[in-house]
């Protein structure tokens, strides 16, 4: 089996704005690290090991109305904005922070998975980033941009496999372009448009879609997204070898912090409310994915 090189290089273009770029890169734009997945970083697996193991069905047909690439390339600028933020804040983890290099760790094992369930992944510039912040929250913008913040790894004392079922369940969201057929669904309920309209080419809802993309960080998914995502990065995470009985152990730690009080920093648990119900589906499906949890290495 060929096995993937996912190697920390350097960004020439890292935390700046898309449309600034020709103005030169900044040093320490050139000291941050990003992750590249190129066509040839995916592994190869074989036989019925390269089949799904959980049930989520296929994507909704509304994600068509939005241009895939030209939505990676918003979220790509909004991005590098929030970085660049970041680190005029001095809250950008720089590369030898160790929090960082554990989150590269993990992405390095999940990202080879990723195109078994979105073929663009493949050609994919993934970049991973920690932010200093005492806020709950985790992400994964379209096109692979993933940044934690470190309240989430702290607060909730996180396991490496626990923080890898969050990084999961976030790529699993951009995997399944879940933004993109949010801002379909919002930008064609406002204008009155018919999806059978779109799909023949009437109008102008992908571009009008695309402007919204200020709003990637702040898109509310729905009650099925949040499933989909729980079990695709459940998957996710087993095939790159992280024990799957964490996602219950997570979600159980979810439970606590939101019933705590206090509410500061709940950003992520406000969008991702954990209950019984969510714990009870990833009880059914555990046992789904532990075959490949073992073929991965685990015990």
């Amino acid at each position: 089996m060929q096995h993937t090189d996912l190697s920390l290089i350097p960004s020439e273009n890292a935390g700046a704005c898309l449309h600034c770029r020709s103005a030169g890169a900044s040093a320490w734009q050139a000291r941050r690290a990003f992750l590249r997945l190129g066509t040839a970083a995916v592994l190869a697996t074989g036989g019925a090991s390269a089949l799904a193991q959980v049930n989520v069905g296929g994507g909704s047909r509304l994600r068509q109305l939005v241009p895939a690439q030209t939505l990676e390339e918003a979220a790509a600028e909004q991005y590098q904005q929030l970085l660049a933020k970041a680190k005029a804040q001095g809250a950008l983890a720089q590369p030898g922070n160790p929090q960082l290099r554990r989150l590269h760790a993990i992405a390095q094992r999940l990202i080879p998975h990723a195109a078994q369930w979105n073929e663009r992944a493949r050609s994919w510039r993934w970049e991973v980033n920690l932010i200093g912040s005492k806020d709950i929250n985790a992400f994964c913008m379209p096109g692979g941009k993933i940044a934690f913040y470190t309240g989430i790894l702290d607060q909730l004392q996180l396991t490496d496999d626990e923080a890898a079922m969050i990084m999961g369940h976030e790529m699993a969201h951009a995997l399944r372009e879940h933004s993109r057929e949010q801002l379909a669904k919002s930008q064609a309920t406002n204008l009155g448009l018919s999806l059978g309209a779109q799909l023949l080419g009437l109008g102008d809802l992908g571009n009008m879609a695309v402007k919204m993309g200020a709003q990637l960080l702040t898109l509310q998914f729905s009650r099925s997204d949040e499933s989909d995502a729980d079990l695709v990065g459940l998957e996710l995470a087993a095939r790159a070898g992280y024990n799957p009985q964490a996602a219950v152990s997570l979600w159980q730690k979810m439970g606590r912090a939101t019933g705590g009080g206090g509410g500061q920093g709940l950003a992520f648990l406000s969008t991702h409310p954990s209950g019984p119900e969510r714990i009870r589906e990833l009880e059914r499906n555990v046992p789904k994915v532990e075959g490949l949890y073992r073929q991965a290495g685990g015990r």
